[in-house]
Formats: structure tokens, C-alpha cells, sequence
């Protein structure tokens, strides 16, 4: 199965110009979506991972199935003022502005080997600011994954290059 048939394109949104790429249709499938855990999940075979954890929104439905196929713990990554207690928060550059994720103080402990799970790499910025946040809780993040990779807009070039490792499943160049 070709994961990329079962990604819903929508053009011209949010704004012209942009091809927004829909995994709620893979989340639907029951076939898309168990292949995609499971190739989530291989490239850590053997790997020593303590938590996964999931950035808000698509990146809990898919950091959930995957902490459960790993039998460990999963933390939300969840944009400020949602988490009911005390937080740490990490701010990030979107194309107009700021936005800010927060983590629970005692969602990870130190030394814990994370597991950073979203839908979609773009520029980068919110992954980065969860990568900060996991690592000021103490964390080291042993693998960034993916399912949607948009390689020119650098994102995952840009974790890269500070010595993060990351995978996608799909990626839509020039698109």
C-alpha cells in the first residue's frame, strides 16, 4: 500500500497557494493507518525508548497508538494554557507571530529517551520547540518521526542539522 494514496491533498488551504496535506483520510483507513504505526515503529527495533511524545493534535492520535505498540508512556505536547498543571513552555516563530507549547514539570524524567511523533514536518518550528522542551525537561530525544515530510520547506533538513534523527514516511517535494 502506498501511504501517499490514502493522503487527502486540499489545495488552496488554509490560504492560496498551499497544498494542505490531510492524514485524517489515512487515519480513517484501518489499513493506512496500522501500516503507518508500524512503519513508525520499525526504525526502532532494538532501540531503547522510555516515552513517546506527541505534538497537538494529529501527533496524539499517532504518538498514542505507537506508546502502546511500544507498552510506554506517552506526553502531550500541547499548545499554552492546556495542560492543568504546572508546565514548562518553549516559544516558537510561525509566518505571522508566535505560538507557545508547553509539557507537564514531571511528564519526563531525566536520561529518558524520547520519541518526538507528529503528522507533518513543514519549517520545522514547532518539532524544534518540542525538541527544547524535551530536552530542558531532562529528555534526550532519540528519533524524530514523521508521516508527511515537505522537504523544500527545510523543516527536517533543519533538525538535522542539530544532530537530531528523523524519518518520514512520505515526503511531497515540489508540491
Amino acid at each position: 500500500m502506498d501511504l501517499k494514496s490514502v493522503i487527502r491533498t486540499i489545495p488552496d488551504y488554509p490560504k492560496p497557494g498551499i497544498m494542505f496535506r490531510d492524514i485524517t483520510t489515512l487515519l480513517t483507513d484501518a489499513r493506512g493507518f496500522r501500516r503507518a504505526v508500524d512503519e513508525l515503529v520499525q526504525p526502532l527495533a532494538g532501540a531503547k525508548i522510555d516515552k513517546v511524545a506527541g505534538i497537538e493534535a494529529r501527533g496524539f492520535i499517532l504518538g498514542g497508538a505507537i506508546a502502546h505498540q511500544l507498552s510506554v508512556g506517552f506526553v502531550p505536547i500541547r499548545k499554552k494554557g492546556k495542560l492543568p498543571f504546572e508546565t514548562i513552555g518553549e516559544t516558537y516563530d510561525l509566518e505571522y507571530g508566535t505560538d507557545e507549547v508547553e509539557i507537564h514539570t514531571d511528564a519526563i524524567e531525566k536520561g529518558e529517551r524520547i520519541l518526538l511523533v507528529d503528522d507533518l514536518i513543514a519549517t520545522g518550528g514547532t518539532a524544534g520547540a518540542a525538541i527544547k522542551l524535551i530536552e530542558r525537561a531532562g529528555g534526550v530525544v532519540a528519533l524524530c518521526s514523521f508521516v508527511v515530510d515537505l522537504p523544500d520547506l527545510g523543516g527536517a533538513e533543519k533538525l538535522r542539522a542539530q544532530g537530531m534523527n528523523v524519518t518520514a514516511l512520505v515526503e511531497y517535494e515540489g508540491e
